[in-house]
């Protein structure tokens, strides 16, 4: 634990150490050789493997990743070509990359449009996308670094957006998978409709799913699949999604062996041992696409909503809880979220944005945006992170709830007083989670994880906000070094009902100006923050049954 307390506390000099962006230039021996006309199972194999160590790794980068001991391919790179990548492409770098160094075909969604033809943001399309074109990457023409680059430029994350069952002549790269332990593994990609995309990287006996994703600014988190992953409806492409196999057809053999020409056909869904669709319908008969949500969930006999039918299905059909692994391991999860906010934050500050002046104007969404705002604001992460705070106050309650039944079928809890024992699992991670900040003048701050719980709601995803504001600030002594003038502080006071909303809606207007945001309407938040104080909720269970509240633990300077 000492371990992971330290690495958060030298957040700054991460962010300060991070090199400018580009690509730099790229060797001559970087050419992209096809010598196999499709990826065999060996190679899926290898490639979940791949993605497992780099998860376990826990790098802070894709290029930290790459040019580490996790990665089999380690040293074959041109020093001087930095790699980079943001939530959307970070599956796609991985799989070509993988592709590049293996000789495998790859082949990839270069363009959507929107399926009802619509001019909205392809992105948040509400009917979903369908795919207007796809790549061929040719064997022998080009570096790899250089299709990198293109590949970049040409996803999004509208390239998941698609139906699951989409059919037309062209395939989406992605199918759905079933939800199952041999389907969801490594490599597996998981669509949040809000814009941002995951990548699987192991999956627990139990059945909780371990993930990591990339930001806008190329660093990589870590979490888990839970409700952060909101799931929408079957146009929106939520969810799992495995790469569908290709094979490359025509090719004709080269001298040396390797494959030049043809053309790959990707696999038709029907095609696939392991498609289905019971994860946008349920596992019953299939309900129109219009009464999506109500297609229900069961497992091992048992009616489940979603999130625990993936947590069984995953965990061998049962659906078991250990309470006090579930406490720690979200726990340092949200930890670490707020960690990584931190860089986000850091970098608005170190950028200059933080000081430049409020625009007249929120951007037309706050969620679902690009420039500035995208690059530096946090109002999808802190909603995410809000999100997972009342998770785990709601998980804490279910579990007491569920340990009052004796409910022995769902949880593996041995001892005799719950309550307690779950408060000192959060008591453990609570005590070593610090995070560090710096001020408009470059003092450092730092927050306790239940200091930064308390200001959840206060914390400001706005980037022309100080970091004080940032970080939630009230205490005088912590606003002093703030510069923001009346203006600023008076967007802060506006957008607080926007904090308070953990929900994220892009189909919102939002592009008030100040006097529009600060009289009540539609779009514009809501009045109240949801409970995430798991602290207080379980001393007050721990003294309705007479036991002894245990003080707050002391905190490591």
């Amino acid at each position: 634990m000492l371990q992971l307390r330290l690495r958060f506390a030298v957040v700054l000099l991460f962010a300060a150490a991070m090199p400018a962006m580009g690509a730099g230039a790229v060797a001559s021996t970087s050419l992209y050789v096809v010598r196999h006309d499709r990826w065999s199972r060996d190679d899926e194999h290898d490639y979940s493997a791949f993605i497992q160590a780099i998860g376990d790794s826990d790098c802070g980068s894709l290029d930290a990743c790459l040019r580490s001991p996790a990665n089999p391919f380690n040293g074959t790179d041109a020093p001087d070509y930095r790699f980079e990548s943001d939530c959307a492409d970070l599956p796609y770098v991985l799989r070509f990359y993988f592709a590049w160094k293996r000789g495998l075909p790859f082949s990839y969604v270069s363009a959507v449009t929107t399926a009802d033809s619509t001019s909205e943001d392809i992105r948040y399309s509400h009917a979903g996308n369908k795919v207007a074109a796809r790549s061929d990457v040719p064997g022998g023409v080009s570096s790899g670094y250089r299709i990198i680059e293109r590949i970049r430029a040409e996803v999004s994350s509208a390239t998941y957006r698609i139906h699951p069952d989409a059919r037309r002549a062209l395939y989406a790269d992605f199918y759905s998978p079933a939800i199952d332990p041999k389907s969801i593994k490594p490599g597996t990609v998981v669509y949040d409709p809000a814009g941002h995309v995951a990548i699987v990287y192991r999956v627990d006996p139990d059945g909780r799913v371990h993930c990591f994703d990339a930001h806008v600014d190329y660093t990589l988190t870590q979490m888990v699949f839970d409700v952060r992953f909101a799931r929408m409806r079957p146009a929106d492409g939520a969810g799992f999604k495995n790469w569908r196999p290709i094979t490359l057809v025509g090719a004709k053999t080269m001298q040396d062996g390797s494959l030049r020409g043809g053309h790959i056909r990707p696999a038709a869904n029907a095609e696939l041992g392991d498609f289905s669709l019971e994860q946008y319908y349920g596992t019953g008969a299939r309900p129109a696409d219009e009464a999506w949500a109500s297609g229900g969930f069961t497992a091992g006999g048992e009616r489940l909503d979603f999130y625990d039918f993936v947590r069984a299905r995953l965990g061998g059909g049962k659906l078991v809880f250990d309470p006090l692994k579930e406490v720690h391991d979200t726990t340092w999860s949200i930890c670490s979220d707020l960690y990584y906010r931190s860089l986000t934050v850091e970098l608005a500050r170190r950028n200059g944005i933080a000081q430049a002046p409020h625009p007249g104007r929120l951007p037309g969404n706050i969620y679902g945006t690009d420039g500035d705002w995208e690059t530096y604001s946090t109002p999808s992460r802190d909603a995410r992170l809000k999100t997972v705070f009342k998770a785990l106050r709601d998980a804490v309650e279910r579990f007491v709830e569920m340990d009052a039944r004796k409910d022995t079928a769902h949880l593996s809890y041995a001892g005799d007083n719950l309550a307690a024992d779950m408060l000192k699992a959060y008591s453990q991670v609570e005590r070593y989670c610090v995070v560090d900040y710096r001020r408009s003048d470059g003092s450092v701050a730092r927050l306790s994880y239940e200091a930064a719980r308390k200001r959840l709601f206060a914390m400001s995803f706005d980037p022309y906000h100080c970091p004080e504001l940032r970080w939630g600030a009230t205490d005088a002594a912590e606003l002093s070094t703030c510069p923001d003038d009346a203006i600023k502080q008076s967007w802060y006071a506006a957008e607080q009902n926007l904090r308070n909303q953990i929900e994220r809606t892009y189909d919102a207007r939002m592009d008030f100006n100040l006097a529009e945001l600060q009289a009540p309407g539609p779009g514009k938040g809501v009045g109240s923050p949801p409970d995430t104080d798991v602290r207080s909720y379980l001393e007050s269970v721990m003294k309705r049954s007479g036991g002894e509240v245990q003080p707050e633990p002391a905190r490591l300077p």
